[in-house]
């Protein structure tokens, strides 16, 4: 569908806040007001997080959890109720490579995606009698975004100072293709990254052992970093 063929009532935009659960019903009913049916859902709000556990208020971890998953799935119980009553969708949710693997200074980051992934897969085999209704989970790497200026610290108020160097990373453009890619083609899972962060999701998802000695490694090096004023990721800034 080209964007020149859309017209005023083909969009509709709401502003909508995750952690205000109280108000995704009624956003989910104004949606269904305008076009009459929800075919696609696409989780892909969140924060991340640069903080060393030790150094972090847990008030911190509590703000990733409410947003990255209690407020994903708070959305998509609404929408997956709309669903059901029509037996066809797709529920897309855009979690991390860091969903599939652990790494330094992103423990609340990494915890919220690991939920996201358990709860998804979870949720694709409650669901057996509805074949048309498609779950799928993205796990971007590295992406060229706002991200880093967001990012959860040690304090809820605090921001960060350095977000670095973000050539390296891959472009917006690339990833969204592959994730419409994946979503047009029902993909359960779809890992979107370039080298050498896909290797290492393969290394972590078919030789943990090896991955384990390889991230301690790489995380001692990104802790001095990190300490020193630069935040890097797999020894590229972040």
């Amino acid at each position: 569908l080209e964007i020149s063929s859309l017209s005023e009532k083909d969009i509709l935009v709401l502003r909508l806040d995750l952690t205000d659960r109280s108000s995704h019903e009624a956003a989910t009913n104004s949606v269904l007001k305008h076009f009459g049916k929800i075919d696609v859902l696409i989780n892909n709000g969140g924060r991340s997080q640069r903080s060393l556990f030790v150094d972090t208020n847990l008030d911190v971890y509590s703000a990733i959890i409410e947003l990255n998953y209690l407020g994903t799935i708070s959305l998509t119980k609404h929408v997956l109720n709309h669903m059901i009553q029509r037996k066809k969708g797709k529920i897309v949710t855009v979690s991390s490579v860091m969903g599939i693997m652990g790494a330094p200074l992103a423990t609340g980051y990494c915890a919220s995606k690991h939920a996201l992934q358990g709860f998804f897969n979870s949720l694709r085999t409650e669901l057996t009698d509805y074949p048309e209704i498609s779950v799928i989970n993205i796990c971007p790497g590295p992406v060229q975004s706002n991200i880093i200026q967001n990012v959860f610290t040690e304090n809820l108020s605090k921001s960060i100072e350095n977000t670095g160097d973000q050539s390296h990373k891959m472009p917006t453009d690339r990833c969204v293709r592959l994730t419409l890619v994946s979503v047009a083609n029902d993909v359960k899972e779809a890992w979107v990254s370039d080298q050498p962060y896909l290797a290492v999701c393969y290394l972590w998802q078919y030789a943990p052992t090896w991955a384990w000695w390889l991230m301690n490694r790489m995380g001692r090096k990104r802790i001095q970093n990190f300490k020193s004023g630069v935040v890097r990721l797999f020894g590229y800034s972040s």
